[in-house]
């Protein structure tokens, strides 16, 4: 059975009326409203107004969803392109709300952009399955490329030319002549979906990383697998990233099973492995300038990395997982974008946190720098990119 209604004695709130009898009134005082402070909704909580720190210097706010990939021109300092859940991406300049160009095509979350190392292209890849090539001068679209049908989950430009190399969830990796936009070669071996891979700096070799546990080292020129890194010693679980050093011989990967490994690239043997993540690697990336590698993981730590001693430099804590990080062209500065939706800069000589960025809502997805190091630029499920000024770090 239920009661409603209000008790005898009581009010709406639930509170005992109190009632005061005029003979135990001493001294009645008159009050003018407009003497009486203010008080904002956000007070009846015990909450004030709290104000948002914003640091960006830009906002492109094109995409009506997640965005998570970002990349900025090699050879024009403000261009940049961004892809997301909302099946689109964008070519734009920072500082410029206006002639935006919609990377339209797609119909399935745009996972990957990447400019062509002479900037003349721009491609994005879809779990459509498809990438379109755009011209980045006539802003029209060159041609598209197509594999199985299955989503791409990140693609490469050889560093020199015009030929692209991209990650499927069908386990192969695929290449082509992007000027004429032609299969060249499908790279097939993997037995899961290939997650990360790149050309080796001087474009003689393939290097992928699969769900599969295993790291594959090819000859782009016949398609077939040089190495194949797995079993003991290596990852146990797929691998989430990978980057090459300069010199092309050594690869760098980390994987879901908290493991960072070293592998020699001419005889596929693992050289080595950096201990001290304590959950899943999310991203990995080589200095330019010092022998030194950074990692980020779920484990709240970016840490830097000596490679030739394979011994920890300096760990950087954050308060969330880091889930990925870029280098700040030769600079020893590197930065950090965190599930707390803040970026970082540290410096890897030190270990300090040179500066936090606040802006995003929510989880930074991917970073990108603008081709003269004046501009870093984030993404965010939160749906924008933001552009940070960086000059004071070169």
């Amino acid at each position: 059975m239920s009661i409603s209604g209000e008790l005898p004695g009581e009010g709406s709130d639930g509170e005992e009326e109190v009632f005061i009898n005029e003979e135990d009134i001493i001294h009645e005082i008159t009050i003018d409203d407009e003497d009486l402070p203010d008080r904002d909704d956000d007070d009846e909580d015990g909450m004030g107004d709290s104000e948002v720190v914003d640091d960006s210097t830009y906002i492109f706010q094109g995409h009506k969803d997640e965005v998570f990939t970002v990349a900025c021109s090699p050879t024009d300092t403000s261009l940049v392109a961004s892809g997301g859940k909302d099946d689109r991406g964008f070519l734009w300049r920072i500082g410029s709300a206006e002639g935006a160009l919609e990377l339209t095509g797609h119909s399935d979350t745009v996972s990957t952009v990447a400019f062509s190392s002479d900037g003349n292209l721009l491609a994005s890849g879809s779990f459509d399955g498809q990438i379109n090539v755009w011209n980045t001068a006539t802003r029209a679209l060159q041609g598209t490329l197509e594999g199985s049908g299955s989503g791409f989950e990140w693609l490469k430009w050889h560093p020199r030319g015009h030929l692209i190399i991209a990650g499927s969830e069908d386990c192969n990796v695929w290449m082509w002549n992007a000027d004429h936009s032609t299969i060249l070669n499908t790279f097939a071996g993997h037995s899961s979906t290939v997650t990360c891979g790149d050309f080796t700096p001087d474009g003689k070799l393939v290097c992928t990383g699969s769900d599969d546990a295993t790291l594959r080292i090819w000859d782009p020129r016949s398609a077939q697998s040089r190495h194949v890194v797995r079993g003991h010693g290596y990852h146990t679980d797929g691998l989430t990233c990978l980057s090459v050093t300069l010199d092309s011989q050594t690869v760098v990967s980390g994987s879901k099973d908290n493991s960072v490994h070293i592998v020699n690239v001419n005889s596929g043997q693992v050289v080595g492995s950096l201990v001290g993540h304590t959950n899943s690697i999310e991203c990995v990336g080589i200095s330019s300038s010092y022998g030194w590698a950074a990692t980020g993981s779920m484990d709240q730590k970016l840490i830097i990395w000596d490679l030739a001693h394979q011994s920890s430099r300096c760990v950087c804590e954050h308060d969330e997982g880091v889930t990925s990080l870029a280098w700040l062209g030769s600079s020893r500065y590197v930065a950090s974008g965190c599930i707390d939706g803040k970026v970082r800069i540290w410096d890897s000589l030190s270990g300090d946190c040179a500066r936090e960025f606040s802006g995003h809502a929510d989880v930074v997805q991917s970073l990108a720098i603008a081709a003269d190091g004046n501009a870093l630029v984030s993404v965010s499920t939160d749906g924008s990119a933001r552009v940070f000024d960086i000059s004071m770090f070169k």
